[in-house]
């Protein structure tokens, strides 16, 4: 299997080279390095990408085969994504998914891992149940630092 130039995967992909170094940068394209550090894509990855670029399905009422497989799990937050790291020390592990350019991190145990045979480059999904979700405001960044105060200089007291 011979893996691609960027250039010559976008030609497949019919995209612009551009839109496919977009694609890197936010994760959606899985890419190989080469010792020059160049990025090769792999014809398995064209493929996927090909399938993702096949029209919706028109039918809303369609299911997915994740929800046939799912249809008893009460929770419906489900993000897409794949495996970018599999860590397993002990009894747990650590996955991280690249959930649309995101990371997501999950610590499960470490025989879930080895019975879903998770690897790197995996599609996945990821589940949340929970009963609390926090939103946060981003912070807004100053332009300008603003000036400390100056210390307070003790004074030795006349007598």
């Amino acid at each position: 299997m011979a893996l691609l130039t960027v250039r010559a995967a976008a030609e497949q992909l019919g995209v612009a080279y551009s839109t496919v170094k977009r694609w890197m940068r936010d994760g959606r394209v899985r890419t190989t390095r080469t010792e020059g550090g160049h990025h090769r894509v792999s014809p398995a990855e064209i493929e996927r990408l090909l399938a993702k670029q096949e029209p919706a399905r028109p039918n809303h009422s369609a299911h997915d085969p994740d929800d046939e497989s799912l249809a008893g799990l009460s929770a419906r937050n489900r993000l897409r994504g794949f495996v970018d790291e599999v860590r397993i020390d002990g009894l747990l592990a650590q996955v991280r998914l690249n959930v649309g350019g995101q990371s997501l991190t999950a610590v499960i145990t470490a025989d879930a891992v080895r019975a879903l045979k998770l690897r790197r480059g995996d599609d996945a999904l990821a589940i949340v149940k929970s009963t609390e979700v926090m939103i946060a405001r981003a912070g807004r960044r100053k332009t300008a630092k603003t000036a400390t105060p100056p210390s307070r200089v003790r004074r030795r007291r006349r007598r």
